[in-house]
């Protein structure tokens, strides 16, 4: 059975088809967020505490910490600035990192003060990429994110994708990295634009977990991107995903609706034991009153959630 192991200094935690959904949580990434970069350049990282905080209370497995705050000599700024969002995060919670750079000198700086095994995000099938970051994941025995699109943009044929995956970690190993290492995001499309992108990517992941057997990962908002109540698309998606063969995936862990929905696809497939996960969080539960939202029990200064952006925004699409 594939397993990736990922750990922060003092927690492991395995991502896997027997394990429960690992939920990454979105927050902590700048792009479309125009408060939170212009914090960060100033050396503010208050929202950035906030948002780590909050996430973990809400249930994430793990976190995805990027400093990508501008397009503006990102080689220049970005390494630094990552190894310090990143070192104040790892020293506030315990629960695993990916670092999250499209910048191989920021990924690197990273990884030399990275506490445990966090997960890079992420290599694409770009030779450029596979010679700068390959390496890398060798030389620290991380494991990675392999984004399934390459020098053509990202395709609208789930076909090309999926032969990108299988590019990916046929390249991996060459470098000697096993294909439990490789996570591969197989690029969820947004289902407003195109109608079949949800049976795409369920295809996509029962071949990932047949034919290449690896674990994967998506952003998982992507599927409702353009569209009104964006969080009930979500929460159904979740299980179907699931369902499908995926093991993780980068989102907001402070919206109950859809982390109900992670934690009801773990009971019907099979990795919340006995309901034993179930049963501890809701045996008390008390659902909302009509016209009421339902709320995250955290600090009362906390951030509101934000929806990772951009995740796609820095990639072509190619038909």
């Amino acid at each position: 059975m594939t397993r990736t192991i990922v750990a922060s200094a003092t927690r492991e935690i395995i991502i896997g088809f027997d394990q429960p959904f690992c939920v990454i949580g979105e927050r902590i990434n700048p792009t479309g967020r125009k408060k939170l970069a212009a914090e960060m350049i100033e050396g503010n990282f208050d929202t950035v505490i906030r948002d780590a905080l909050e996430q973990v209370a809400a249930g994430a497995t793990m976190l995805d910490v990027n400093a990508g705050v501008t397009a503006v000599d990102p080689n220049a700024t970005e390494p630094g600035l990552l190894v310090q969002t990143l070192e104040i995060v790892q020293n506030l919670v315990d629960v695993p990192l990916s670092i999250d750079s499209s910048v191989s000198a920021a990924i690197e700086a990273a990884l030399k003060v990275a506490k445990g095994r966090p997960l890079v995000n992420s290599v694409t099938g770009e030779e450029e990429k596979l010679e700068a970051i390959l390496p890398l994941i060798k030389k620290y025995n991380v494991p990675v994110v392999a984004i399934s699109n390459d020098e053509t943009g990202i395709s609208m044929d789930p076909d090309v994708r999926f032969a990108v995956a299988k590019k990916i970690v046929e390249r991996a190993a060459d470098f000697g990295i096993p294909a439990h290492d490789i996570v591969v995001d197989p690029l969820v499309m947004p289902i407003g634009a195109l109608g079949d992108a949800g049976r795409q990517v369920f295809a996509l992941l029962r071949r990932l977990r047949e034919e290449l057997k690896v674990n994967t990962t998506c952003g998982l908002s992507n599927i409702s991107f353009g569209l009104p109540h964006r969080h009930g698309i979500n929460a159904g998606f979740i299980p179907m995903v699931i369902g499908a063969g995926m093991t993780s995936a980068i989102m907001n862990p402070c919206r109950p609706q859809e982390m109900e929905a992670v934690h009801a696809a773990n009971v019907l497939n099979g990795t919340d034991a006995n309901c034993t996960y179930w049963i501890k969080k809701y045996r008390d539960h008390q659902p909302a009153a009509p016209g009421v939202a339902a709320s995250v029990s955290v600090p009362a200064d906390a951030g509101g959630g934000r929806r990772r952006g951009g995740r796609e925004a820095r990639r072509g699409v190619a038909s």
